[in-house]
């Protein structure tokens, strides 16, 4: 790891928002990429000029404990993108405890307790939080009850981290992306028996561009909530 480039660490970067986020990143900071697929991360890694893997299963409490360990020789980090997710779709008389704890633990337990094991290090660089939430996280929608609990929990502890962690110089930013172009929009659209159209929803680069803005805001600044919508 170099002292001039900050080191940010990506979950959910071999595809999708994450991916587009590391390469957004990848010209001057130092990226931790994050997958539980070693194979694709290394190609992830093979591809950008400063990363390096951090692999994990985020619903495994020893896989993340290993990961977290790895990172001892980083003396602080200047953020972390949490962009992992799973969808979780159906009515709620046809969802059972399986799936609400399935799509909990990722999009919810996972995120809080990776960022508690990454705190000492957040606190060193006076890092950031960027937590990639959705449209979801602010409204509810039928058949749409499980992903959007899940994204309220994740605002919510975003909102409580955001107020823990301000006198300890840590900034926490939710972003709220709108419909996305991604493998997540296509299992959406496939449960809702639409067509998935490419042109009507985001492209990850342009979330990637906000979570960036969040990112290297100047020092004195925080962005806090950033909405962002299809034209």
């Amino acid at each position: 790891m170099t002292e001039t480039r900050p080191v940010v660490l990506i979950t959910g970067a071999t595809r999708g928002i994450g991916r587009a986020v590391a390469d957004a990143l990848a010209e001057d900071h130092e990226l931790l990429i994050g997958g539980r697929d070693e194979a694709a991360v290394a190609a992830v890694c093979g591809a950008l000029p400063h990363a390096t893997p951090f692999v994990a299963d985020l619903t495994d409490a020893d896989s993340v404990a290993v990961a977290v360990d790895s990172l001892d020789s980083v003396p602080g980090l200047a953020g972390v993108v949490h962009s992992a997710g799973v969808l979780g779709s159906g009515a709620v008389a046809d969802l059972g405890r399986d799936a609400w704890r399935h799509t909990l633990e990722v999009n919810v337990v996972a995120v809080a307790d990776l960022t508690r094991s990454l705190l000492p290090k957040l606190r060193a660089a006076r890092g950031t939080v960027v937590v990639v939430n959705s449209g979801s996280g602010l409204r509810s929608s039928a058949e749409g009850s499980l992903y959007s609990a899940s994204k309220f929990a994740v605002r919510a502890f975003a909102d409580g981290l955001r107020q823990e962690e301000r006198s300890n110089g840590v900034r926490v930013s939710t972003v709220y992306p709108g419909r996305v172009a991604t493998d997540m929009q296509r299992e959406l659209r496939d449960f809702e028996g639409g067509a998935y159209d490419e042109a009507a929803y985001l492209r990850p680069e342009s979330v990637a561009s906000a979570v960036r803005f969040a990112l290297t805001a100047p020092p004195e600044a925080s962005v806090e909530d950033l909405s962002i919508r299809p034209r």
